[in-house]
């Protein structure tokens, strides 16, 4: 039986290779420039655009792009397919493929004013390609806030020790924003005096867990109440989970037009320890438990090597391609960063050199993240009943116990602080995505010259327009389709950020080559259109409208109604996607012909016989 340290020693050899080499030649090759003014010293404003140290800032983009994707992702296609499948996209693909994407969003975003990869593409191909990108975007931060909102409230219902530390680090976060940047005061002792604070907390929520409605719960402590009902319809079965849905769009909401200084850096930067404790703990546990023994059970992969191509058995049949990639998604790569790369991190670039951390190690971090997820679902392997994130919590936050088991953790504790860390960074990813969704709206916008416009740009009611439709989605708690919808809609972004790239890259210099970024971008749009209409046609056309296939409950207006917005999504989707992709090919295309026509001999250009 495969031991699972062979596992974290795979994925730490290929992310070392790609952060030692590929890195540093990426960033020769887009010509980093310390020397040259950022967008956040250039237009600082004390709003968006303010200038971050870089642990900061690389603790508020790795909080906001780590969200709970690349755990439920993994556990899921590992389940369903196989450990080996999953792994080797995870090694492979993040350091050529999800890095290589994060990365040229961000240095492409600092080059042009810290804007997004909408208004970049506009740049070159015109006003009607920058529409249809943001538009793509728009729709993809209601599905990333539809499927984030679910997610955090089952969290909070399974783990409601989660909640209390959640409103605690919250209050801490507010707290050190004012301490660093209004009475400024010095960022070492402050960061080790709130980072004490946080974990101070998680003791609390466990002594002092928080529900929303009457729930059972069986883990000891007391139980607070805060509602004697749930008035709202249950989800996924839970009137506990119906009732936080909204709270915590509420939060996002609130928390997305609050200046970037008052809850988003300080948050996000507190966030990032707790993160840095769970990934890095865990993959060290299991190195010191395999090679000292000090684990409470065996550390080794319970898990099939692979299911075959339509999948594990025990579960519906689903074809490995192309759903194996747009189920694990952001574990390898994540259109939503380029909205997180290009949207508020390179507003807080200093330097033109951080750039190769925070964008192609942070996006590895995430990676490890996914290898983390990996490595508990293979030593718990349990399967309930549920579907994806039924598969995932228990499975993340049980085996992350057993693992934490090699530090002499008692495996309550360590499950408990594992469900910590899952929820934390969800809540950042959540309302990031809110603010991201700001700026996109305010970008189609653009100059208000009507009443109306300038309503719509309005920060409040731009935030309000997500929130509205993300709630009806999610509400009817039907996560088997809004997953894949969420990962297919997801990865199709990652392909337009990385033509964006391209379209740079060919219309900067001719000796820059098309292929770092050209190549990801053909094999995930093959992969993400694919998946799309595969879902809209098949999975909800004809397996509910035509064969009936409506699952528990049976047919419902509601049922019918979601699952035809989400046919509709789907083909909007894929249509703004080609459309888009066109548009950069004849860029692509034109670039390259002008820097060949400046090359012939009657060009200026070209060099003399002398």
């Amino acid at each position: 039986m495969v031991q699972a340290i062979w596992l974290v020693l795979g994925v730490l050899a290929t992310f070392s290779v790609g952060y030692l080499g590929y890195s540093k030649y990426l960033a020769r090759f887009v010509e980093l420039d310390d020397d040259r003014e950022t967008p956040a010293h250039k237009y600082e404003d004390g709003q968006e655009y303010v200038p971050s140290k870089k642990p900061v800032l690389l603790g508020h983009h790795y909080s906001s792009i780590a969200g709970g994707a690349p755990i439920v992702g993994p556990i899921t296609a590992a389940m369903w397919w196989g450990w080996v499948p999953a792994f080797l996209w995870i090694a492979i693909g993040n350091p050529l493929f999800g890095s290589v994407h994060d990365f040229m969003s961000l240095s492409s975003s600092v080059r042009h004013e810290g804007k997004s990869i909408g208004y970049i593409i506009g740049e070159y191909v015109g006003d009607r390609g920058k529409d249809m990108i943001l538009w793509f975007a728009f729709l993809t931060i209601i599905l990333v806030i539809a499927v984030f909102g679910l997610v955090i409230a089952l969290v909070f219902h399974t783990y409601p020790e989660s909640a209390t530390a959640s409103f605690i680090f919250i209050a801490l976060a507010l707290a050190f924003g004012w301490y660093l940047y209004q009475l400024d005061g010095p960022f070492l002792p402050g960061a080790a005096t709130f980072i004490a604070g946080i974990f101070a907390g998680v003791w609390v929520g466990v002594q002092y867990p928080v529900s929303m409605a009457p729930i059972q719960y069986t883990r000891g402590g007391t139980l607070i109440t805060l509602l004697g009902g749930a008035p709202l319809p249950p989800v996924l079965g839970s009137g506990n989970i119906a009732m936080w849905i909204p709270v915590v769009i509420v939060y996002a909401i609130v928390a997305s037009v609050l200046p970037v200084w008052v809850l988003l850096q300080p948050r996000d930067f507190l966030t990032s320890s707790v993160l840095y404790t769970g990934v890095g703990g865990t993959l060290l546990a299991v190195i010191v438990g395999t090679i000292l023994g000090t684990s409470s059970q065996p550390l080794t992969v319970n898990l099939e090597a692979f299911h075959g191509f339509w999948g594990n058995p025990s579960f519906s049949a689903v074809p490995l391609f192309p759903l194996l990639f747009v189920t694990i998604a952001c574990g390898t790569i994540s259109g939503f960063h380029s909205l997180v790369s290009s949207g508020t991190t390179a507003k807080q670039l200093d330097k033109e050199t951080d750039a190769r951390l925070i964008g192609y190690g942070g996006m590895l971090g995430e990676g490890l993240l996914a290898a983390t997820a990996m490595v508990t679902v293979a030593v718990y392997a349990q399967a309930p009943a549920g579907g994806g994130i039924g598969l995932a919590l228990p499975n993340f936050a049980t085996g992350g116990g057993i693992i934490l088991t090699s530090f002499g953790i008692p495996q309550v504790l360590g499950a408990t602080f594992m469900g910590l860390v899952l929820v934390s960074f969800l809540l950042t990813s959540t309302d990031t995505a809110m603010r991201l969704g700001r700026y996109m709206l305010e970008e189609i916008i653009g100059t208000p010259e009507t009443a109306l416009e300038e309503y719509g740009a309005n920060r409040y009611v731009n935030a309000f327009v997500q929130a509205v439709p993300a709630y009806a989605l999610v509400a009817s708690g039907s996560w088997a389709d809004l997953w894949p919808l969420f990962g297919g809609a997801n990865q199709t972004l990652a392909a337009l950020a990385l033509l964006v790239a391209t379209v740079w890259l060919a219309n900067w210099d001719d000796t820059k080559q098309l292929l770092s970024t050209g190549l990801p971008m053909a094999f995930m749009f093959a992969i993400t259109t694919s998946a799309l209409l595969y879902l809209a046609v098949y999975q909800n056309f004809y397996q509910k409208f035509i064969l009936g296939q409506w699952g528990d409950g049976g047919v419902t207006a509601y049922k019918m109604a979601s699952t035809s917005i989400q046919i509709v999504l789907a083909f909007v989707l894929v249509g703004l996607a080609l459309s888009v992709l066109k548009m950069g090919y004849d860029n692509v295309t034109e670039a390259r012909e002008k820097f060949f026509d400046r090359g012939t001999p009657e060009s200026p250009t070209e060099p003399s016989d002398d």
